[in-house]
């Protein structure tokens, strides 16, 4: 794992300009991605080059997810979400 690639994706997370995609994907990456493997840190690239609106459509199942975008890193960032609203409501 590399720490800086680590960091850059976590800033990318937190700063999309889009606050319910900031909430979903930023609490999401300061978890998971520190213990990704590089497999896995190349899908939540791949799926941070996204529009916002788009991502948070997937992932709150308003739109289907594309097939190149419903891996193992999408159905758990898919599993995360009532943690985060429930973390938010607090």
């Amino acid at each position: 794992m590399d720490p800086s690639r680590v960091s850059k994706l976590r800033y990318r997370a937190w700063r999309r300009g889009f606050t319910e995609a900031d909430l979903i994907l930023g609490p999401f990456t300061d978890t998971h991605a520190p213990r990704f493997d590089a497999a896995q840190l190349d899908e939540l690239e791949r799926l941070l080059d996204e529009l916002d609106h788009d991502i948070y459509a997937w992932v709150i199942g308003q739109a289907p997810t594309p097939p190149e975008f419903d891996g193992p890193v999408m159905a758990m960032l898919k599993a995360s979400v009532p943690a985060v609203h429930a973390a938010r409501r607090l």
